[in-house]
């Protein structure tokens, strides 16, 4: 049983009004893993009660909570730097469709200025499936929703565009670029049956047809893409690369990630099933296994590995915005191009605030920076027109 005293102060949890003191008994409290379980009942209990909702995300965001919340324990106990700070755990619901958010990160509570105003109209939009498609011709075509096309080789509903499955037997190729403006995302299946979800601000180049028996090749000219490869064995043997400036990355069939935006001098490459090689310029060549992301410095052409979470990396294109630790400033670069605005930070010390958490892309900017203000990161907040400026 929970006593009245900790049934308290998850309520307050649950609530967002939990102070300091609350969260360093609950940090304490849910160590043992019997009071880890009954934790876990009560907030999905809580959850239901107030908001009648079901979703499946409560669950998997309380387990990853509790992950990193245990990892940080140790961690802590290892190095002892982390002893006499304390953790702002908490569980923000936002918006309509809510997910429960789990927040950790050193900082005492905030509470909220109400120095928040927009100066003008906002003009500041929820991002939405939208593209611009250039066919063989060189001619070009915008799709968003309520738009139609039909080509020979393509169709598209405005929100998805699907060509047709066959291999091309003619000697040469001829290309499609496909542009996801700053404010949009899209979804493309390309002939050989493999899927690609591009991100905001992105641009992917690819054949109408692949040539039978060849190594399948598109380019990732800038941005990001999450890539379904169709595997060689439906494909002739051929192979799949992806192109990034001078990066190549070699699949016969898999899933992964590449971030590689015009403002960022690394191109990042996230496994998230299967096996890849990953190589600069042919030269350094590095092989990635499942949950893996290699970085290339654009700088000195250098290729490191290292360990992620593969749903903080992939959610983008579930709808979902997941941050773990990151700044403020890494923080609103991606929302910058989801929402299609400016932010402006006021002082490196808020730029480099941390903030882990987990927020729906479908949510107006005001509900977003308000839940992200709520737990600390920054104290006010002005809208002018389509620029974001923090305090």
């Amino acid at each position: 049983m929970i006593s009245p005293a900790i049934e308290e102060i998850i309520i307050r949890f649950v609530n967002r009004s939990a102070t300091a003191a609350d969260l360093d008994i609950l940090t304490f409290w849910i160590q043992n893993p019997e009071n880890e379980k009954l934790f876990q009942e009560f907030v999905d209990t809580h959850y239901t009660i107030l908001y009648n909702l079901n979703d499946s995300n409560i669950d998997k965001e309380l387990q990853r909570f509790l992950k990193t919340l245990k990892q940080r324990k140790q961690d802590a106990s290892k190095t002892k730097r982390l002893r006499n700070l304390k953790y702002l755990i908490a569980a923000c619901i936002v918006g309509l469709v809510a997910t429960t958010t789990f927040f950790l990160y050193q900082r005492t509570l905030v509470t909220p200025s109400q120095e928040n105003k927009v100066a003008t109209e906002n003009l500041i939009e929820i991002g939405s499936d939208k593209a611009i498609l250039t066919l063989e011709d060189g001619s070009q075509v915008s799709l968003e929703k309520g738009s139609s096309l039909a080509t020979k080789n393509a169709k598209s509903t405005g929100e998805q565009l699907i060509y047709a499955q066959n291999s091309n037997n003619d000697a040469t190729l001829q290309y499609n670029y496909l542009t996801i403006p700053r404010g949009g995302q899209f979804f493309v299946k390309l002939s050989d049956g493999t899927k690609v979800w591009l991100n905001s601000e992105s641009q992917l180049k690819y054949p109408v047809k692949f040539l039978k028996g060849k190594s399948r090749q598109v380019e990732l000219v800038y941005g990001e893409a999450f890539f379904d490869v169709s595997p060689s064995t439906e494909n002739n043997g051929s192979d799949f690369k992806v192109f990034c400036r001078n990066q190549e990355v070699k699949v016969l069939g898999t899933e992964f990630n590449v971030k590689a935006y015009r403002d960022e001098t690394n191109i990042y490459t996230t496994l998230a099933e299967g096996k890849v090689t990953v190589a600069y310029n042919n030269n350094d060549s590095k092989n990635l296994i499942p949950g893996e992301q290699s970085h290339l410095n654009l700088i000195n052409n250098a290729i490191t590995i290292k360990e992620v979470d593969i749903y903080n990396e992939t959610s983008w294109k579930e709808g979902v915005f997941s941050f773990d630790e990151k700044s403020l400033e890494e923080i609103m670069k991606v929302l910058a191009r989801w929402y299609d605005m400016n932010v402006v930070i006021e002082g490196n010390d808020l730029k480099n605030r941390k903030f882990a958490g987990v927020l729906r892309k479908n949510q107006n900017i005001e509900d977003i920076l308000i839940a992200i203000q709520n737990f600390g990161c920054f104290k006010a907040y002005t809208i002018n027109e389509k620029t974001v400026e923090l305090k």
